[in-house]
């Protein structure tokens, strides 16, 4: 019975480890720390569901407030910026404004955080603080869009909100109240803000009415299309840490309004199988990574197109072949209109080819692409640079996003 409670202590220790361990690639440093923070998201959204499942409303509410418990938000964070909420159109934004510089015209920079159309909020732990770096650094006036979010509003809600806030934001109105420069405002979001980000720029940068338009877009390992869940980082990285291809393939389909029951045949590519008539032969090279990737980015894998299945999903879902959902499959004719680029991927992320195909397609249409990609790098490691979760890799790569805003905006 003395060593009862041993035992006991050495079984919850080997569970806890068990439960906690995830095998990762050689590449990626800090590995039990990624670990932790992976068993930490898990054990959050295990629980929110089951609390949904005990009647206690939607998940993904109760996860926000979970996460945003453990969130540190400092409001004296470089007190020498300014911060403010305001409405732009109906829309809440946080506007950041650097109070120090030499004067002048300052940069303008629009945000639309990540969080897969579900999460996330621009006035949160490390958004907040991220928001006023690149405003004390860059000299600039930082808007953060609060865009509307899933499961209470789907697509195209949250585009129309961020399309919303960047009209009001380009009016030569507002940037002469924030005295920024029009020739020097940039569009940036990461992963679905990315998304969003890509998709607001091309609109923009097509509207004959907007006098003023973005001069740069910034995106960050974004989210372009929803119609190959079988790409090679899809199936590389499939069970990595933070966002995994389950994960990532539900976060669509809630964006887009598809009914979740049908995620395995997602998963297989059912959606966009050869029995689709409207994914036409032009359609399908707008996102065919066995020509928008380099051999050495294919590695090994083949192309998944299935020959039948989900028969008319695509007027089901329309949001599917919608560029305002997947800026991938926009035409040339528009992709040659949208700003200069910097397009950040990460090795170890499923949304490593749907960046890089993203590169790829601006480049053939003429727009000058700055395409950075961290071998080292995770889906979120651009967020998690304060301590006590920060890499490496993430303050290299905010280092890096600055450096080229400074020099091309």
């Amino acid at each position: 019975m003395r060593r009862f409670p041993l035992i006991i202590t050495l079984l919850l220790t080997v569970s806890l480890a068990y439960y906690i361990y995830t095998p990762l690639p050689d590449a990626l440093q800090e590995q039990w720390k990624l670990m932790l923070l992976d068993a930490s998201f898990r054990t959050i959204t295990y629980t929110a569901a089951l609390m949904q499942w005990f009647g206690f409303g939607h998940y993904i509410p109760s996860t926000r407030k979970y996460v945003e418990a453990l969130e540190i938000t400092d409001p004296e964070f470089l007190p020498g910026v300014i911060v403010s909420d305001e409405t732009f159109s109906g829309v809440p934004v946080r506007v950041y404004e650097a109070s120090g510089g030499e004067g002048g015209l300052k940069r303008g920079l629009l945000y639309f955080h990540g969080g897969g159309w579900a999460y996330g909020s621009a006035k949160k732990g490390a958004s907040d603080k991220i928001s006023r770096i690149w405003s004390d650094e860059l000299n600039a006036v930082v808007v953060s869009v609060e865009y509307r979010l899933y499961p209470e509003v789907q697509f195209p809600v949250p585009y129309l909100d961020c399309l919303t806030a960047a009209k009001y934001f380009l009016s030569a109105e507002v940037l002469s109240k924030y005295s920024i420069d029009p020739e020097r405002v940039a569009v940036s979001g990461d992963s679905a803000g990315g998304n969003l980000a890509a998709a607001v720029a091309q609109e923009i940068s097509q509207d004959s009415s907007m006098k003023i338009k973005f001069s740069a877009q910034a995106l960050i390992y974004p989210a372009v299309q929803a119609l190959d869940f079988n790409t090679p980082s899809f199936l590389q990285n499939q069970n990595m840490p933070v966002l995994s291809r389950p994960f990532m393939v539900q976060f669509w389909m809630q964006y887009l309004e598809a009914d979740l029951s049908l995620m395995g045949q997602f998963l297989s590519n059912n959606h966009s199988s050869l029995q689709q008539p409207l994914l036409t032969p032009e359609l399908r090279a707008r996102f065919d990574w066995t020509t928008l990737l380099s051999p050495e980015q294919q590695k090994d894998y083949r192309p998944v197109v299935a020959g039948e299945g989900l028969e008319g999903i695509l007027e089901k879902v329309p949001g599917l072949l919608d560029v305002r959902a997947s800026p991938l499959l926009a035409e040339s004719e528009v992709l040659s209109k949208c700003p200069k680029a910097y397009i950040m991927t990460c090795e170890f992320d499923v949304l490593r080819d749907d960046g890089l195909m993203y590169a790829r397609r601006l480049q053939e249409a003429g727009v000058t692409v700055t395409s950075v990609h961290y071998q080292d790098g995770f889906h979120g490691c651009f967020s998690l640079v304060f301590r006590p979760l920060d890499f490496d890799v993430g303050k290299r790569a905010l280092r890096d996003y600055i450096n080229w805003l400074q020099d091309n905006l």
